[in-house]
């Protein structure tokens, strides 16, 4: 399982989600590589998961069921809810 946090510039907001689904997903007892990288990089093949906020989740160009879209990007509990709900849609083996 593949996990990218996406911004528009790859850089600092998509690091520190990152750091968050990392926290997030220790807590969910769930093994997943996770990376950070800019809205260009959110291509259907380069993750199996893409995290981003919503305004630029519009933009993206992966599927809905690929997606995990936050309205307050500095929220882990946000984070944690929408994690747990799709994995609890999608269960890792």
């Amino acid at each position: 399982m593949k996990i990218m946090a996406i911004c528009g510039s790859g850089l600092g907001s998509s690091f520190m989600v990152e750091m968050n689904i990392k926290k997030v997903l220790k807590k969910l007892n769930i093994e997943a590589e996770v990376e950070h990288s800019d809205l260009s990089s959110a291509t259907p093949g380069a993750a199996d998961l893409f995290v981003m906020a919503r305004d630029i989740a519009d933009s993206a160009s992966v599927p809905a069921g690929q997606l995990v879209v936050l309205s307050n990007i500095v929220d882990i509990n946000e984070l944690e809810a929408k994690l747990r709900a799709y994995f609890e849609a999608h269960p890792v083996n």
